[in-house]
């Protein structure tokens, strides 16, 4: 399906169901955002890089208007819906201040090939924050598509989150999720190895290689 959506290009990451919020305080977003609560209606945020606006973004739908100031800025809370893909962008609208984009909908699996394959990945996901001693910031993987739950808390770049946007299947998510992570983890423990090290220097250590035969 091809449609139009006004945009609020940002350099930020959206994945489905991501809650965001958002304090709005640009006139021509202004009018957009009030828009899209008096319609009601959804808005497009096509991922800046490097000043540049990119070929994907997310759907987003507001959820609530938690506050509204004097001068006109709000600040609403929203989640993302699902990935769009940008086939032209529309800069000038006809009594409007905001921009648009005519977009579509690439189908996007959201179940893996493998169902051990998330299991997996939390388990070095777990390994990951134990290493980091965060333990308690372990994100959850219910209620959710866990590619998309956890792509914010496992140290990718933005170009990377915005990598994984473009995939498709959650199957392609996950593997580039565990690459990620395969290169990640034995790096981080090799730090925690040479920390150790380092407090070790100056004290005495007993030593010993008895089961070696010299």
């Amino acid at each position: 399906m091809t449609n139009f959506i006004p945009i609020f290009p940002l350099n930020i990451i959206v994945y489905p169901n991501e809650p965001l919020n958002l304090h709005i305080f640009e006139p021509r977003y202004k009018q957009l955002v009030k828009e899209c609560i008096e319609t009601p209606k959804t808005f497009g945020i096509p991922v800046v890089l490097g000043k540049k606006v990119q070929e994907y973004g997310t759907v987003i739908e507001i959820t609530q208007l938690v506050k509204e100031y004097p001068g006109g800025e709000m600040d609403v809370r929203a989640r993302g819906v699902n990935i769009f893909r940008v086939l032209e962008i529309i800069k000038e609208i006809p009594d409007k201040l905001y921009s648009g984009a005519i977009v579509n909908y690439p189908k996007n699996i959201i179940e893996p090939d493998d169902s051990k394959l998330g299991d997996l990945i939390m388990s070095e996901v777990k390994r990951l924050y134990a290493l980091l001693n965060v333990e308690e910031k372990l994100p959850s993987p219910d209620d959710g598509i866990l590619s998309y739950k956890i792509a914010h808390y496992i140290g990718l770049t933005l170009q990377q989150e915005f990598e994984l946007m473009q995939l498709l299947t959650e199957t392609q998510r996950l593997e580039y999720i565990r690459k990620h992570l395969n290169t990640m983890v034995p790096m981080l423990k090799g730090l925690e190895e040479t920390k150790a090290r380092i407090k070790m220097n100056g004290h005495f250590r007993n030593l010993s290689l008895d089961d070696l035969e010299l």
